[in-house]
């Protein structure tokens, strides 16, 4: 009588344990299965362009935005799920003086970085010399 007493106990103790593992919540935080982690390298250089590099896995997409300071989206690239590197130049001397935004984002994580521009004034000489 004991043993089966404590066969069944083990069987319901068995069935109570499946049973709630099945109903747990795999993704509490409802946070994409498949979020791509990425690496970016970003320089600007002398002729006026602003270089992105950006190296990721292919475990989800990639979302590379620049914003003006309104908001408003002045380039935008997605990388697929397949894309594992990008290399962009972006030519920067046609948009005015001012400060943008460069975007990227993995769907969960954003990195925002400030792109100011700001054109130099041109100086006028300290000193004037007049031939007579």
């Amino acid at each position: 009588m004991k043993t089966l007493l404590n066969s069944l106990i083990l069987a319901c103790t068995l069935t109570l344990v499946t049973v709630s593992a099945s109903l747990a919540k795999t993704n509490p935080d409802k946070r994409p299965a498949s979020v791509a982690t990425y690496k970016t390298g970003i320089y600007t250089s002398t002729a006026g362009k602003l270089h992105i590099n950006l190296d990721k896995e292919t475990t989800g997409a990639v979302d590379i935005k620049l914003k003006n300071i309104n908001g408003k989206v002045l380039y935008t690239q997605h990388l697929t799920r397949k894309e594992k590197t990008a290399r962009l130049s972006l030519d920067m001397d046609q948009l005015p003086d001012g400060a943008y935004q460069l975007e990227i984002s993995n769907g969960v994580d954003t990195t925002t970085q400030t792109v100011t521009l700001g054109s130099q004034q041109p100086s006028t000489p300290n000193r004037l010399v007049v031939l007579n």
